[in-house]
């Protein structure tokens, strides 16, 4: 019971990577907030979850949306004790191919769907918070077709350092939660047909030292000690969960 009484806030926290440390926190004494932007999928979500969960419609990159979101949080329990900026996606363009709405969707999720989850959660943050910000392998290590994704989330990466100088004087921890390929919806919603799909996985296997892709609990485990108090001393910080495949 690591997280007993918190209140923490998930955003994207209806599929994978979110849902799974959504799962966990509360398995570990924590009440969770819960974002998506589809409502059935939301749903799901809540009634997977169980207990100690309220599930809220919107998108991230809405700014009406996170009011509303941090309305509701204020109105049921009045503070945040762990915030987990997970809600993020990405698509393929090679450079030559990259359209304005293609960066302009990756951006308003992945960059400033972040930067507003956590200023118009500030309010509700307690002193000694934690927040958790979801980057990318890629931020590091670049990929064919991916730079406007990757790029996203080198952005992701400098907000956290920065932000713990910003936050210092609160004590609230930021640190970046770096998964590797997971088997979660928006991984395999990547490829565009069967073949590329097993393409994906065989070059994952291929190119990560523990041969596998990352399953969504793995990486929940890792959010888990970040939220926690085991992690007290750890600020600005990147944590991989990745099998190895960013460190060769």
């Amino acid at each position: 019971m690591r997280l007993k009484g918190k209140i923490t806030v998930i955003t994207g926290g209806n599929s994978g990577i979110g849902l799974a440390t959504a799962q966990r926190f509360v398995a570990e004494g924590a009440y969770v907030f819960i974002t998506g932007r589809r409502q059935a999928e939301l749903d799901a979500a809540v009634k997977r979850i169980g207990k100690n969960v309220t599930g809220v419609q919107g998108d991230v990159s809405n700014l009406a949306d996170l009011d509303r979101l941090c309305a509701i949080v204020k109105e049921q329990k009045g503070r945040i004790d762990v915030l987990f900026a997970n809600a993020g996606g990405g698509e393929f363009a090679a450079l030559g191919e990259i359209t304005e709405e293609h960066f302009d969707k990756t951006f308003a999720t992945n960059v400033k769907g972040t930067l507003f989850t956590v200023q118009k959660a500030l309010p509700l943050l307690k002193d000694g918070a934690s927040v958790i910000l979801t980057g990318s392998t890629t931020e590091v290590t670049g990929g064919p077709s991916f730079s406007v994704y990757s790029a996203s989330k080198a952005a992701i990466r400098n907000f956290a350092r920065s932000w713990i100088l910003d936050l210092a004087p609160r004590k609230i921890r930021v640190n970046v939660l770096v998964p590797g390929a997971t088997s979660t919806p928006g991984w395999h919603g990547l490829a565009t047909s069967e073949e590329a799909s097993k393409e994906m996985i065989k070059f994952v296997q291929t190119t990560t030292p523990l041969g596998r892709l990352g399953d969504p609990a793995e990486t929940a485990s890792a959010a888990l000690f970040l939220a926690s108090d085991d992690s007290s001393f750890v600020t600005g910080s990147e944590l991989f969960v990745d099998g190895g495949s960013a460190q060769i």
